[in-house]
């Protein structure tokens, strides 16, 4: 038997049980990895409250784990017993023992340790395709991210910053305004106090932006729009305070033939030599110290209400960590 934070119901933090469950030896195609670090991360909050589905109930939530290889399934051959491993997009983290597809599995660089590794898969891999792939990122860009304070915020304000960006990030408070000028931000908005629309037009003497990183949803929308210049670039991939709904099309023409998009990491990872690759210019990223990952939390794998509580009341910055 081990622990694991299982959901029997979906809805709010209360539902993470805290209980002992049975892991079968791994199946074909399968690796039990013992975790050493799990990470913490909205999409987790996603499955939770429903707005995301599971497979089934009860299921196991988290997306992202670091650990050790126990064991492997028949025909697998690319990972062994004592391999230091890491994952993203494979849901069932929250567990001290789980069994993963080697298809979701990366080996770790040994200069990177289990707890970065656990803090960063999934938050730096959606950092690393938002500004590798759906825009890819140039000396001279002018962006506006949201969240800058929080786990891929400080990632993706860092990466865009190395690739000569000029970043202008929103936050809650004074205190992540500075973590997330120390950060990579040139400008950061103060959004409970500004109107952050108009402070945009000011820092950009009008021009406005390339591109909108909006991880925010429903508050931030359709604000954000307004901040993009013609032929602009929306990018939506997160719903923190709540999934938009009945989007206007008609408004991406109104306001300067811009371009929308809600990308999400799974399609840009479902390839194997994908995922590999976006791992390694992820890894490449943190060992040259373009990038550096800040883990600000960590709770007990069974303090997992917690978590999700002070993660959702905007409580956390950069990553979090759950430890089995």
């Amino acid at each position: 038997m081990v622990h694991a934070v299982r959901v029997h119901q979906t809805g709010g933090p209360e539902v993470l049980t805290y209980e002992d469950i049975v892991v079968p030896s791994p199946g074909p195609g399968e690796v039990q990895v013992r975790h050493t670090a799990i990470g913490l991360n909205f999409i987790d909050v996603y499955f939770r409250t429903g707005l995301y589905k599971a497979a089934s109930l009860p299921f196991v939530p988290g997306n992202e784990g670091a650990g050790v290889v126990e064991a492997v399934g028949p025909d697998v051959t690319d990972f062994h017993p004592g391999d230091r491993v890491a994952y993203a997009m494979a849901i069932g983290a929250y567990a001290e023992l789980r069994n993963v597809p080697a298809t979701a599995l990366v080996h770790l660089p040994a200069a990177i340790d289990d707890q970065t590794a656990a803090a960063m898969m999934l938050k730096g891999m959606t950092a690393q395709y938002l500004v590798r792939r759906t825009h890819h990122v140039k000396p001279g860009d002018v962006i506006l991210l949201h969240a800058a304070a929080g786990g891929v915020g400080l990632i993706l304000s860092q990466w865009a910053k190395h690739l000569g960006a000029t970043v202008i990030g929103t936050v809650g408070s004074k205190e992540k305004a500075e973590l997330a000028a120390s950060h990579g931000c040139d400008e950061v908005i103060l959004y409970r106090e500004e109107d952050f629309v108009h402070r945009v037009k000011e820092i950009t003497s009008g021009k406005m932006c390339d591109v909108v990183y909006d991880g925010v949803g429903q508050a931030t929308y359709p604000a954000s729009l307004d901040c993009l210049k013609p032929l602009g670039l929306w990018v939506s991939f997160g719903n923190a305070s709540g999934a938009i709904k009945n989007f206007d099309l008609l408004q991406l023409s109104a306001k300067g033939s811009l371009f929308a998009t809600r990308p999400t990491l799974g399609t840009f990872v479902a390839k194997r030599a994908d995922l590999v690759a976006t791992a390694n210019d992820l890894f490449e990223a943190v060992l040259t110290g373009a990038v550096k990952i800040p883990i600000n939390q960590t709770y007990a794998l069974k303090d997992a209400q917690k978590a999700h509580r002070d993660l959702e009341s905007r409580g956390t910055t950069g990553s979090t960590l759950l430890l089995p």
